[in-house]
């Protein structure tokens, strides 16, 4: 993988955008999907420095403004596929020196991603909390979601059914975060996320909605990041 330039977390430069025709056998939507991809200056860097997918972009500005990760940590990444947020978690724990613990699950197969211990495994499988746990091998620092479900063009429900992801990403990111830990997750900002955010203003010392530059002006997507998170002493 190329080496990100330091400090860097958005494209530079410029280029001429590009037009697709439509084809005969392409539906609209496919076309304009192509167009928006060819055209995407995040699209572009990730290939340039041998990201997997744009989404490392927005790990990279999240870690920049938060300060999220650090060398030695031990991370959980739901819904990894195809690894871009890994790599970017690799990068900065620096994993490869430091005995950071990186764990990658996703329903979809992805290539490995060493030295992370990468899962290929529905996250809503009843099996999934005790085979993160066991990989994990002890608490974690940072619990971090980019899941989402398949959308299906009706707005709320696909807010309803990524809140839901969401919540039960965190139900798991509360039996596993070490005191002061940390919890990112994608959500779509509307009325069904406050019981969640209810939820993690109580657990953790701050809880902000992020929406970093790389996720598109159009998108609804927001992350909300949680830090600083008040473990429950066992009485």
């Amino acid at each position: 993988m190329a080496n990100k330039p330091k400090g860097s977390a958005a494209p530079s430069g410029r280029k001429l955008a590009v037009r697709v025709k439509t084809a005969k056998s392409r539906e609209l939507s496919s076309t304009l999907w192509l167009e928006r991809q060819l055209n995407d200056p995040y699209v572009t860097e990730a290939k340039k420095l041998g990201y997997r997918s744009r989404a490392a972009f927005k790990l990279a500005q999240l870690d920049d403004k938060h300060r999220l990760l650090k060398p030695g940590m031990r991370i959980v990444d739901l819904g990894a596929a195809p690894g871009g947020w890994t790599q970017v978690a690799i990068e900065r724990t620096k994993a490869l020196t430091s005995g950071a613990r990186i764990v990658a699950l996703d329903i979809l197969p992805f290539d490995p991603l060493p030295p992370a211990d990468v899962l290929h495994l529905d996250f809503l499988d009843p099996t999934a909390p005790a085979v993160l746990k066991q990989a994990l091998n002890g608490e974690a620092d940072l619990v971090m979601s980019d899941m989402a479900a398949p959308t299906t063009g009706h707005r709320e429900t696909d807010h309803i059914r990524i809140i839901a992801l969401a919540e039960t990403a965190y139900e798991f990111a509360a039996e596993v975060l070490a005191p002061g830990g940390a919890f990112i997750a994608k959500v779509f900002q509307g009325g069904s996320e406050k019981d969640l955010l209810l939820r993690l203003k109580q657990d953790f010392t701050t809880v902000r909605h992020v929406k970093p530059p790389a996720s598109r002006a159009g998108s609804a997507e927001v992350y909300v990041v949680a830090q600083g998170f008040k473990k429950p002493r066992v009485a």
